[in-house]
């Protein structure tokens, strides 16, 4: 069977987008490295809808998502306390003016208010941002939801099928790949995650220069445990984020280590940083580390996701470098995305959004 779009990649991004070009009535095949969807990315994400979260040209993206994840009960309601230190002021009025003259909901917190939603603030901690639309997002479910869709307008998913070619001849691409047969296809998507480039490349189209960074997060038994509903706290400096889940605390150093595509594991000096971090901000004990895990989060150079079709090489498109935004914007980014290759007006969802910041051909 031809195919018209042939996504390599099945976690969120590449499954939002099958969803969105099937409903669109394009017969669209997922080519799926490993012998489950999402088990990279997605599958380790400790996602939060965070409206600030990834600066002024990510909030466009997450906004316009906001509706279909609530709506479809993707989201929790939690929200959200940057804080600083004493010598974080500035920080903070920085934060304040970037997000002032957008719809984001955001206030200063301080004193006796910004003791009681984060019990044992140690005292140096003074500043806050309050942004009460931060919520969890059901990573799980949300992904789910995307391939049951998908598969109910005929896309077809083939797991254990990582890419070994791809070459392009009379207008049509031929995929081959490690334990199924070759897939022949009008446009090859690379929703690739971490291996983006690395597909890049085995189709002869030029690297972007996506790359991958760890993630580390730990989940910590503290005494006391923290309060079931405690905002998610962000450090205003970019050194650590933590979240109350289940009665223990889900906890990050915020690192970012450039790492090679592969199934990546946390390290124990991560692990240290993300507990010792945690020690300076709180005056809770920790008794254990019960799990740690890691994921690669994949940034294009300017750090801004890329959507569209390559300007050089004619039926590859990208759908890549989401970083860790990618679960909290896959509603909006797999529908402007999906009308982009369609070439499909945009609807009320993605109206608002500049597509041309998004886009490959601003890497020359």
């Amino acid at each position: 069977m031809n195919y018209d779009f042939a996504i390599v990649g099945a976690g969120i991004a590449g499954a939002s987008l099958a969803a969105e070009l099937t409903d669109g009535g394009a017969r669209v095949i997922l080519l799926e490295a490993e012998d489950r969807p999402g088990y990279h990315a997605t599958g380790r994400s400790a996602a939060f809808w965070d409206e600030c979260y990834g600066g002024p040209e990510i909030s466009p993206l997450t906004l316009a998502s906001g509706p279909y994840l609530q709506d479809h009960g993707f989201l929790k309601q939690r929200g959200a306390l940057y804080i600083g230190r004493r010598a974080d002021a500035r920080k903070v009025d920085a934060f304040l003016a970037e997000f002032g003259s957008t719809p984001v909901t955001i206030e200063r917190l301080a004193g006796e208010e910004l003791r009681r939603k984060v019990p044992g603030l140690r005292e140096d901690w003074i500043h806050a941002i309050w942004e009460p639309g931060c919520a969890d997002i059901d990573v799980a479910g949300l992904h789910q939801h995307y391939l049951s869709k998908g598969r109910a307008n005929g896309a077809v998913l083939r797991c254990g099928a990582k890419v070994t070619s791809a070459r392009r001849y009379a207008g049509k691409w031929t995929i081959t790949s490690e334990r199924t047969e070759a897939v022949a296809a009008s446009v090859l998507v690379n929703a690739a995650g971490a291996w983006a480039d690395t597909i890049a490349q085995i189709a002869s189209v030029h690297p972007l220069g996506i790359e991958p960074l760890r993630r580390t997060v730990v989940q910590a038994r503290t005494s006391p445990a923290p309060p079931l509903d405690m905002p998610l706290v962000l450090d205003i400096a970019g050194g650590f984020y933590f979240k109350p889940e289940a009665g223990k605390l889900w906890l990050s150093p915020h690192d970012e280590v450039p790492s090679k595509p592969g199934d990546v594991a946390a390290e124990e000096i991560a692990v240290a940083e993300a507990v010792d971090r945690l020690q300076q901000v709180v005056n809770w004990q920790v008794e254990a580390v019960e799990r740690k895990w890691a994921g690669l989060r994949s940034f294009a150079p300017d750090r801004l996701p890329v959507y569209g079709y390559d300007p050089h090489v004619e039926g590859f498109a990208w759908f890549a470098g989401q970083g860790g935004y990618g679960i909290q914007t896959a509603p909006a980014a797999a529908r402007l995305c999906a009308q982009m290759l369609l070439d499909n007006p945009r609807d009320a969802m993605t109206r608002s959004l500049d597509a041309s910041i998004y886009a490959p051909d601003r890497f020359g």
